[in-house]
């Protein structure tokens, strides 16, 4: 049947509606969302992967051209929650890389930034991992596999680990609970792009999936998360990594008794420290750094 040219009061007919109008509009905003935001790490330092897709901050800093300018935060993107499961321990070392030379598995390498809902990347975030081995099975006993660092100052982080094995009813996935100073717990999952388990995992969010390209015998990854809080961009000092396969170390206070919270410490789950007259308990083992006051991270401390 022919379409009809004008309307019943003479008007010419509308164009019929595309079905692909606001495709590039969509696009256009999931770039904002998932590439343009490292922009504004990568125009204070340099990015730590080189990525692919939509990770643009990344190719120019690679290609040694300007990066983007900062984006304004429109489209209201937060990173979603996903609930804790059944592994989640207190108390894991303080570190960057989850493995050995020996530790089998295929290679990971996952970076990227946190940044507030304001575009502006949050320094000193917390940033606690956990995962299954290759064979699919968590260590319930000790801290293989599990690993907490804070985000540098730009708000970039490195974790190297491998790519995690399938257990019974899951897709491929890594937790990690992410805290800016003195704000709430995000805890979220993040997942690996075309695993057949995808689509038949329960509770995989395609929203958490992340950027991953083979490298050689190993993988790179990216993913930037978006906490629900301004960032503020202040600056923080980066901790180095401790040993693999063991808790932090026992404070220098062995003794048992309350004492004043100070820088390079170390703090174990259960140690007693005042801060400006105010007693703190110690919820999760780590190196005291400026900038973690006990105030500031209540992930670490908790009032008393």
């Amino acid at each position: 049947m022919r379409r009809p040219t004008k309307q019943s009061n003479g008007e010419p007919c509308p164009p019929p509606h595309n079905p692909l109008d606001g495709l590039g509009e969509l696009a256009d905003r999931k770039i904002s969302r998932k590439g343009l935001l490292k922009a504004a790490a990568a125009a204070a330092a340099a990015p730590v992967l080189v990525g692919t897709g939509v990770a643009l901050a990344r190719e120019a800093a690679a290609a040694d051209t300007p990066a983007p300018l900062t984006p304004e935060c429109t489209d209201g993107h937060v990173t979603g929650e996903q609930i804790e499961g059944p592994y989640f321990k207190p108390g894991s070392p303080l570190r960057t890389s989850l493995v050995t030379s020996g530790t089998p598995g295929t290679p990971l390498t996952l970076s990227g930034y946190v940044f507030g809902r304001n575009c502006l990347p949050i320094s000193g975030a917390l940033l606690d991992f956990w995962q299954a081995d290759t064979n699919g099975n968590y260590d319930n006993s000790g801290y293989t596999f599990r690993g907490h660092q804070f985000s540098a100052a730009n708000g970039a982080f490195t974790l190297t680990t491998i790519v995690p094995g399938l257990y019974p009813g899951r897709t491929r996935h890594i937790h990690v609970k992410v805290q800016a100073p003195n704000q709430p717990i995000l805890t979220t999952q993040l997942y690996f792009p075309n695993e057949p388990r995808n689509a038949t995992d329960t509770i995989y969010d395609p929203a958490l999936l992340m950027t991953v390209r083979q490298v050689g015998n190993g993988r790179e990854a990216s993913f930037d998360f978006v906490l629900n809080v301004n960032g503020t961009g202040t600056p923080s000092p980066s901790p180095s990594n401790s040993n693999p396969g063991s808790p932090s170390p026992s404070p220098s206070n062995t003794g048992g008794g309350t004492t004043t919270w100070q820088v390079g410490a170390s703090y174990k789950a259960g140690d007693v420290v005042t801060y400006n007259g105010v007693t703190y308990v110690c919820i999760q083992g780590h190196i005291a750094y400026a900038g973690w006051e006990p105030p500031n991270v209540p992930a670490l401390w908790q009032r008393r």
